[in-house]
Order: C-alpha cells, then structure tokens, then sequence
C-alpha cells in the first residue's frame, strides 16, 4: 500500500492577513530584540486531505488554497480503499479531514462506513446541483466526467448509435468493448440503470451485452479506445476525459487513435448521458472541521472548477465554466439527473448480478 505525505506551505504577510480576515485558527507570541518588541504571528491552521485523485492540476488548487487563507495542506495520497480502510483503522484518533475520491460508488462506501459528517454549507448546497451530492450533505461532487459510447468511425455510423440499452441488441454482437465489472465506473453506470429501469430490466441488458463483447474484458478505459481504433471492436463504453487525453497527446499514435474515433452521448431522447462525480466529504473525526468545510468550498469557486475542468479534461459541477477546448468540441448533452448517491446504493445488487451474467 503506498501512501505520499505532501505538504502545501505559504507563509507571508498577504497570507497571514487572509488568514486573520478568515477566523482561522493562529497563535500570538511576542519576542525580544533588542530594546523593541514585536508581534509575531505564526499560521498553524492546516487541513489533511487524503486523496485517490494523482493529478498535478490538484496540487496546484492546493498551492492556491494556501496562498489565499493561509491554510496548510497536508495531503496523504493512495488508493480509494486502501485510504477507506486507513481512516477506519485510525479511528477516532484520525488526523484526516477530508477524503476525497473519484466515483460515488466509492464515496458510498466511505458513507456506508460511517466516516463523514454531514456539512451544512450554503455555499456548497448553492453552487453543487443536487443530483451531484449527497442528500444529508455528507459528500459533495466537485467535477464531472461522462460515460460516453466511443466508436470506430470507419466501421460505424454514429446515426446507428442510440443508447447504452441499444448496445446489447443483435446487431451489436461481437463489436463491443468494455472493462471489467469490477471497475467501479461501470458498476456506477449499473447502479444508475438499475435506479431507472429496475434490477430485472438491467440484468437482461447486463447478460445481453456480455454476449455482444468482442473479446473478454481487459484493461482500463484508454485500453478499450485503442482497441476500437485497431479495430478489435467497433464501439467501446468508456469516460469522456480518457478520449480527450488521447487526442490532446503530444503522441502521434495517441492523436491517430482520437481521430480514428468518435465520441458519442447516448441516451440523449429519454434520461440523458451517465455521469460520474469526483468528490469529498469532511470525515467524521475531523481534527479541523471548518478548514475542512473552507477547503471543499473554496474547490467549487469558479476559478478552482476551471481549473480542475482545464487541466484534466474534466466538466464542472458548476455552471458557468470554461472548459477545455478538445471537450468543449464534443458539444452539449443531456445529463441523466438522478442522484448520483443511488449508484453506490444499489452496489451489493450490482456485484451479485455480475457474477450472475458472467461479466468478467
């Protein structure tokens, strides 16, 4: 399991002042030098965050964070569950603050754990739609990311593509390409189906799909891209943000592979496109609870969004954005607004019929 310790540290009068003008936590001492006295005044507010997000554009929020309040960031690094467990193991006597993840399939399980503690923020209530955090406020989605029906756009006209439904039909047999069900995004997108259409329905299109696949499940999403553009499949299911990688690459390969392929939104004529969250919540032992609450609220200001939306191909919670350009140019869709805290709910189903339909 590994673990990195960071922290994000700007001490200067401009900070200090933020600090003070903020009400966070200092401390006061006065020295001697010679015959004059002098006030000094020392930050110690901090904030732990431990995060599964590994992005530089995260570090440089962080870096901004401080500089505007002061607040030191002390950020533990390392997989969603190996970071779960951690906070469980270190019990009330938890240094962290905040848990930040990608899916809310993982942020449910955070939850199922009881590690959060409901946040009353007008702020966050105001700026997050609701379907995008958690109802008693004990999460809250801070970037956005589509799962889109990507597809080789020698061999498939996007006219023939429809919906997500649509890909476990005849015509389809053979031509698909997905990850494996114990990939959290895809028992996200399950759970939403399963809140839409029921269990019965989901597990039909589940068992269908899998008898469309083109070959076994493997990889992660930039490996079912490259397959649809060498042709090992002709449509894959996959987040938005792994295609805009591609085509933003500096690689020549990875550029012939964006625009050998497509990027579809399905669902657009009933609920609209799957959407997944990254997001936190304050943890429930929180030694620094309103850092906590100031941090998650200064991460959905609209500079933080654009940041995170700019610099990981990401889309903001927030409305009003910029937003990168290779992404801006895959146009508008409809969004499926159920909440997306009913994905994680229905998880245990989710896992139980996977097993069933023999998804991989």
């Amino acid at each position: 399991m590994k673990l990195n310790r960071r922290s994000f540290i700007v001490v200067a009068a401009g900070a200090a002042f933020a600090v003070a003008a903020c009400g966070q936590n200092q401390t006061s001492q006065t020295t001697d030098s010679g015959d004059a006295q002098s006030a000094v005044t020392e930050i110690t507010g901090e904030v732990n965050v431990y995060s599964s997000r590994h992005y530089d554009s995260d570090d440089v929020l962080y870096q901004s964070f401080t500089e505007a309040t002061g607040i030191q960031v002390n950020l533990i690094e390392g997989e969603a569950d190996e970071l779960i467990e951690r906070i469980k193991n270190e019990g009330a006597n938890s240094p962290a603050d905040v848990l930040l993840t990608v899916d809310a399939g993982r942020l449910w399980r955070a939850q199922e754990e009881g590690l959060f503690q409901p946040v009353d923020s007008d702020i966050l209530s105001s700026a997050i739609p609701a379907n995008l955090r958690q109802p008693d406020g004990l999460w809250f989605g801070l970037t956005e990311r589509a799962r889109v029906i990507v597809y080789n756009q020698d061999a498939v006209d996007a006219a023939d593509l429809s919906t997500y439904e649509a890909l476990a039909e005849p015509q389809w047999q053979g031509r698909v390409c997905i990850r494996s069900s114990n990939n959290i995004y895809n028992q996200s997108l399950l759970g939403s189906m399963i809140e839409a259409k029921g269990l019965e329905a989901t597990e039909a299109w589940a068992q269908s799909l899998v008898g469309n696949l083109a070959r076994e499940p493997e990889g992660g999403d930039t490996d079912q891209i490259r397959a649809v553009a060498a042709g090992q499949c002709d449509v894959a299911i996959v987040n938005h943000y792994y295609w805009a990688r591609l085509a933003k690459s500096d690689d020549p390969a990875d550029q012939e592979i964006a625009e050998a392929t497509g990027v579809f939104f399905p669902n657009q004529e009933d609920r609209g496109v799957h959407v997944n969250i990254s997001g936190a919540g304050v943890v429930v032992n929180a030694p620094h609870p309103d850092n906590a609450i100031a941090f998650l609220e200064y991460l959905v200001a609209p500079e933080s969004q654009e940041i995170f939306a700019e610099s990981n191909n990401e889309y903001p919670v927030v409305d009003g954005v910029n937003i990168d350009p290779v992404v801006s140019e895959l146009g508008n869709f409809k969004v499926d607004e159920v909440n997306v805290a009913t994905y994680g709910s229905h998880n245990p189903e989710v896992v139980k019929m996977v097993d069933r339909v023999g998804w991989k």
